[in-house]
This record gives C-alpha cells, structure tokens and sequence, in this order.
C-alpha cells in the first residue's frame, strides 16, 4: 500500500478535482416543476425564502469556509466541530472539513467519502450524477487540516471515522431529508462500507467502488495470482523487465536519486535510508502500472529493457511509481492512512518472484511509513468483523470493482445474507471503473437500483430497469468517466 505516482491523493482516488467554474453541471430531471429545475442557483427552501447557507450556518458547529461559484448548484466548503472521541466526547473537540454541492432540498444526498484529503473544488461522485442530487463530501479525520491537536492517534480508527460521518449525516438530515446513498472509491468504498457497518439505519444505499477487503492480512496469496495472470504475458514480462533493470542497476539510478532529493530537499528519516525508499519505489512498479493503466498503456513500456538506457528505466519508473513518494516530504500527507493500515486495514505483502534475489528488503510493511514515535499495533479483529458483517447483513449495498486492479484480488464478497445487493467486476477495468464501464444489461441493472435506492426511478425504469440512465447530464468539468483516474491525485494506497 504505497504512494505510486508523482504528486498527493486520493482516490482520493475516485474524487474529481474541477475547476471552479465552467459550464452547466447538467440538466435536471425531466420530470421535475418547472420551480425545483431553476432552485440550484438561488437555492431556496422549503421554510421559504430563507437561503441554503443560513439554513446550513445554522447548525450548532458548522462554519463556512468559503463559497464557490458553480452554474446550477451552491458549492460550501465547510468546518465541522466533532469531539475527538466520540465515546467521551467532553474529552476536546476539532474542526473536520466537508464540502456541500447544493443542488436542491427536493432531491437526494449522496455522502462521498476518499478516505483521506477532501477536495475544495466542486466534483460529483457517479452516484451523484445518476440520481441528480446533492452531495455531501468529508475529510477524514487526521488528515490536515481536520487533525487534532495535539494528536492522540488511539483516536484514528474505523467506529470513530464512521461516527463522525453519523454526525455530520444527523445534522444535515434535518435541511435534506429526503433518501440518501453513501459512496466512495478505493479507501472511500472500504470507508462507506464501515459507515454502514456501524450506522446501518443511516444510509438509504451504499454504491462502494473498487473497494478491497483485506480479512486475513497474514494471507496475501490472492495478489500473487493475480500478478501471475493479469493482462497478457507480453506486457507483464515488459514490466518485469524493467523492474528487474531498475534494481540490477541501482548503483547508477541511486546517484539520479540522490541529485533529485538534494534538488528538491527531500529526506528519508521515516523509511530509514534513499537504499530503502528506492527499492520501496521500484517494487511499487508493477502493482503501480495496473492500478493505474490498461493493456493499452504497456505500449509506453521499455520493449526490451536490458537494452534501454538508464534514462528510459529512471523515467518509467518515475511516471508509474513516483520517486518522491518514500521521501519524508511524500509520506507525511499520508501518515494517517499508513497508520491505519498497519493497525486495522491491513496491506498486501506480494511476492514478485520474478526479482530473484535483488530485493534487499522486500514489500515492506506500513510500520516503515510512520515515525516511529507514533506507537502501532494490529487490531486482527477489525476487518473479520467487517467481512463478516457484510456477508450476513448487507442491505441495498454495491460493489463495483475493476477486472485488472490490483486491489480487486481481495474484495468484499456477498453471503446468503445480504439482501437487495450487487457485486459487480468492469472487464478490463483499472482502480477508475465505475457503473458506466459495465456491460450494458448490467449498467443498466446498478443504474435502475441506484435510482431506486434514491427514490427517483422514473415509473418506465421502476417497470423496465433496462431504461435506466443517469438522471443529469455529464459535465466534463464535474464527473469522470470510466476508468480515469486523477494523476496528481493517484498513489498506490487503495
């Protein structure tokens, strides 16, 4: 679980990051009066004239930030008061930020959750754009700037990142109390899942993407075969080439490395030494390709790499793992999902036999990632408990993963007792898929019960889920489509 690509989350991975202003986020429903299609802009309520952000800066701890221009909807960057306990809540408090794309009280809320850093720019999650609603969108909790200080790390886990999700969810239900889905890619679809895990009365639907499920971390053997067999063998033997190149010539690439991080003031106190922060960088390598890339892409790849020169392997190397991600400087964004990690997510330890013996340390673990003089130890129960919560209790719950991503070797599986529930896998899909890359009989199929869960299927979609669409239309500059992902936000945690 590493930082794969030059430059700062987030899947989150599955979260857009957009302009401030552009062109219109997409025409409203249309069936909707007349009255509720023109209200995105000058946001009125249903208590009259009295505007959204009274409505909101009324709540007892929400702050405002700033406001964001957006054609048809209000945009709030907000501040939120949680405690940092939620079990002893007199215990001290601090600010989480969230942000409101406000498109109408009428419509439904989708909660979108990264899992890490939240996005101050307006962006809509697939979700959003199919049922045509708000959305509501959270930071997690330590991740600047919602941390507290000073920072008691015992209190970043899974329940307390769930209810500070229930607060902000109970607040808000009281303006937009009409249906509302949680969603999230990557760490986001693991957070929604715990979300409704511990708050299950919540949430009206869970659309979770691309979402793995680390039950048993001392067993990752699911990752080796899927490296064993992904894409094709051309493309996999290229990719290996060159990782092997990278290491057989680290003496040289370590000199590079060495003028990069005395250019750019990096420093490697965390990880222990440049040695082991290279090679950390290199073994990502592979993982970090198909995360991130498509068959397609393996044209970009050395052909022959003992021929390339240093340069060529520096480069992709470099494009695909990112050598500044084990810097000091790369890790300290993430401390706090390397931390959970290495005390309740768990993270896969892969093999790559193909290196022989040229990996000095192997796949490290996330203890290597976090200073030391933050103490960790590994709760085993937490994930069994999730998994087990989820094959017995699933309700209106979707998982959407991609066919050659790596984090989709170890999903959530559905039992025999979930109910009104899908999994769902895009063919050839990376850490991007979404709904819109599925075949078409299934596209339609989540898109009806999205719709459905929202309580905004259209009467021929309620008899015909075959007829089912996106209710707004796709705005470049807001949503992604299938398989994008956001480089500068892409790392090689989920």
């Amino acid at each position: 679980m590493r930082k794969s690509l030059t430059g700062v989350l987030s899947l989150a991975v599955l979260i857009g990051t957009v302009g401030a202003t552009g062109a219109s986020a997409g025409a409203a429903t249309a069936a909707e009066p007349a009255a509720i299609r023109s209200s995105g802009a000058a946001a009125g309520s249903e208590a009259g004239t009295e505007d959204i952000k009274d409505r909101i800066l009324a709540i007892p701890g929400m702050s405002l930030i700033e406001e964001k221009p957006y054609a048809g909807y209000r945009y709030f960057v907000l501040n939120y008061t949680q405690p940092v306990d939620h079990r002893r809540p007199s215990k001290g408090t601090f600010q989480q930020r969230l942000t409101l794309l406000h498109k109408d009280v009428s419509r439904p809320t989708v909660f979108f959750t990264s899992g890490y850093n939240v996005s101050t720019n307006p962006s809509r999650s697939e979700p959003t754009q199919i049922v045509d609603g708000n959305q509501v969108s959270l930071e997690y909790r330590f991740f600047t700037p919602s941390r507290p200080a000073p920072a008691d790390w015992s209190k970043l886990d899974i329940w307390q990142a769930a209810s500070d999700q229930h607060r902000v969810f109970t607040a808000l239900k009281k303006i937009y109390d009409k249906k509302w889905l949680a969603t999230g890619g990557s760490k986001g679809g693991m957070t929604a899942t715990y979300f409704e895990r511990f708050y299950p009365k919540d949430m009206d639907g869970v659309v979770a993407y691309v979402a793995p499920n680390d039950v048993n971390d001392k067993e990752d053997s699911a990752y080796d075969r899927f490296f064993r067999n992904v894409g094709t063998k051309e493309c996999r033997d290229k990719l290996a080439g060159v990782q092997r190149e990278a290491l057989i010539r680290r003496a040289p690439l370590q000199k590079k490395y060495k003028e990069q991080a005395a250019a750019n003031g990096w420093t490697f106190n965390t990880v222990g030494s440049l040695d082991r922060a290279y090679e950390a960088t290199v073994l990502d390598y592979v993982f970090a390709f198909w995360q991130y890339s498509l068959v397609a892409d393996c044209v970009d790849i050395p052909a022959d790499a003992k021929k390339a020169t240093d340069d060529d392997i520096w480069n992709s190397v470099d494009a695909i793992s990112g050598f500044s991600a084990y810097a000091d400087q790369g890790l300290e964004r993430y401390t706090p999902y390397y931390y959970q990690a290495g005390t309740q997510l768990g993270s896969p330890d892969i093999k790559q036999p193909w290196l022989g013996n040229l990996s000095r340390y192997g796949y490290q673990p996330p203890r290597n990632f976090v200073p030391r003089s933050i103490p960790m130890k590994f709760d085993r129960r937490a994930m069994r408990d999730i998994d087990s919560w989820v094959k017995h209790n699933a309700r209106r719950m979707m998982y959407v993963n991609g066919e050659n991503d790596p984090w989709s070797a170890e999903p959530f599986r559905l039992g025999g007792g979930a109910k009104d529930s899908a999994l769902y896998t895009v063919p050839g899909g990376n850490h991007g898929a979404r709904v819109s890359g599925l075949p078409e009989a299934q596209r339609a199929k989540a898109t009806a019960d999205i719709l459905r869960w929202a309580g905004v299927a259209p009467a021929a979609v309620e008899n015909d889920p075959a007829k089912a669409k996106p209710l707004a239309t796709f705005d470049t500059r807001l949503d992604q489509r299938n398989g994008e992902v956001d480089r500068d936000e892409a790392t090689l945690r989920p």
